[in-house]
């Protein structure tokens, strides 16, 4: 199951009194992207510049490229607005950095906080000092606590450089690899089979080995994170609660989509339902054991299991071995939560994920919840995926159906999508836009 597939599962947290008359998060911020990308580009090239000097030859050369090349990424996400600046959440995000850094003096000074139009709950922090923050975070989370704990690990791993040496990890193991291959090509042995199979050993240990890195680096954040957010004032047993939360974020399968929902959301005036838009692909004669994998799964992992690192930081701090229920949460939490929420289909439109977005929406119709603003959402999706349709590039924005790894109710929902016809997707998309027109002019 895709991460994207999972994440639409925090709209399902239920938050009353969501307003009637919502309004979008402004994105006319031009002035501040301009002055963001200004700051970012200056202080990426001063990066890269260290990192020639500190490191000499390729070592050096090789870093310096994936740094640029990551600020280009970076830069280009930011001009294509995929997130927000001068939100409500800035000041809260900040007030929690604070709160964190009152009795650590080792948490940076410069962070500079970004909102991301990311459904996932996470976090991350750059090695300029800017830290992303996903809305995601917000629909997840209980309470201001859990998101601190979120951030005081991500700053474990700003603190403790982990990305500079998993960088520097990097470009010594591609210069010890290329010496392996160069050694496999002039080997006396010339059977080709032999050479395949010694190359696929480098490519699973480097793989075991990135893991095992990786995983390693997850509980040094962790601790370091907790020892940070020890320090602060909140409750400390809100850190594994967190962690807790992400736990059931990485497993938790989507609740079904119910049959009844189709046939009320798309019986219309001018196009009756249709069974045979329910008509299921067959996979009865799919053999599964066909494709072999080479690789356990739970081995390369990218990172440990949840469960693991709360036992682990559960055995270096005794006092979190008590469990205690999450805290409620503040009015201000809650009202940002409720605009995380109400952001979710304009996160998932704005990545043109349109059939999650469609999904979703019927998943919050089926709820009963702000009709004339999720019927609006699912009208412009639905165009969306009209175009794609009418310019044969459907797969960019809706997924195929896939035996192994989607819910059921996830592949009849594709199954039902891709069933419709060019014209039965455009009388959906101008029903469903007129009707929640209104809601969702921006």
């Amino acid at each position: 199951m895709t991460r994207k597939l999972i994440a639409f599962m925090c709209f399902l947290l239920s938050v009353a009194g969501i307003s009637q008359t919502y309004k979008a998060i402004d994105t006319a911020d031009y002035f501040q992207r301009k002055e963001f990308l200004k700051n970012f580009t200056a202080n990426n090239e001063a990066l890269i510049k260290g990192l020639k000097s500190q490191y000499s030859g390729r070592t050096g050369s090789e870093m310096s490229k994936i740094y640029k090349e990551f600020g280009t990424d970076f830069e280009n996400q930011v001009k294509n607005k995929d997130f927000v600046f001068k939100s409500e959440f800035d000041a809260v995000i900040k007030s929690l950095v604070e709160r964190l850094r009152k009795n650590y003096s080792k948490v940076p000074q410069d962070l500079k906080i970004l909102i991301a139009r990311d459904n996932t709950p996470n976090a991350y922090c750059l090695a300029d000092g800017t830290f992303v923050i996903n809305m995601g975070l917000y629909n997840w989370m209980d309470n201001e606590a859990q998101v601190a704990s979120v951030i005081s690990h991500e700053l474990g791993h700003k603190i403790e450089e982990h990305t500079l040496k998993t960088v520097l990890n990097m470009v010594e193991q591609n210069k010890l690899d290329k010496s392996t291959v160069q050694n496999i090509k002039e080997t006396t042995d010339r059977s080709s089979q032999v050479r395949n199979e010694k190359a696929f050993d480098i490519l699973k240990n480097r793989i075991y080995k990135k893991s095992v890195e990786k995983r390693s680096l997850e509980i040094q954040a962790d601790s370091l994170g907790y020892v940070i957010f020890k320090n602060s004032d909140f409750k400390k047993s809100e850190f594994v609660n967190a962690l807790q939360k992400l736990q059931t974020f990485d497993t938790i399968s989507p609740r079904e989509l119910k049959i009844e929902t189709y046939k009320k959301l798309y019986d219309l005036p001018k196009q009756s339902f249709k069974e045979k838009w329910m008509k299921k692909e067959d996979f009865s004669l799919y053999n599964y054991n066909f494709y072999k994998e080479k690789l356990n799964k739970d081995s390369v992992a990218s990172h440990p299991e949840m469960v693991k690192r709360i036992e682990k930081l559960k055995k270096i701090f005794p006092e979190l071995k008590t469990s205690v229920d999450s805290e409620k949460p503040s009015e201000a939490y809650l009202a940002l939560k409720k605009t995380a929420r109400m952001e979710i289909l304009p996160n998932y439109f704005h990545s043109e994920d349109y059939g999650l977005g469609i999904y979703v929406a019927m998943q919050f119709l089926q709820d009963g919840e702000e009709e004339k603003y999720y019927k609006g959402w699912l009208g412009k999706c639905f165009f969306k995926i009209y175009e794609a349709r009418k310019n044969y590039n459907l797969n960019r924005y809706l997924d195929r159906v896939e035996p192994k790894g989607q819910s059921e109710s996830y592949q009849q929902f594709l199954n039902f999508m891709w069933n419709l016809s060019l014209d039965e997707i455009k009388n959906i998309s101008d029903y469903y836009q007129v009707a929640g027109v209104a809601a969702t002019s921006k």
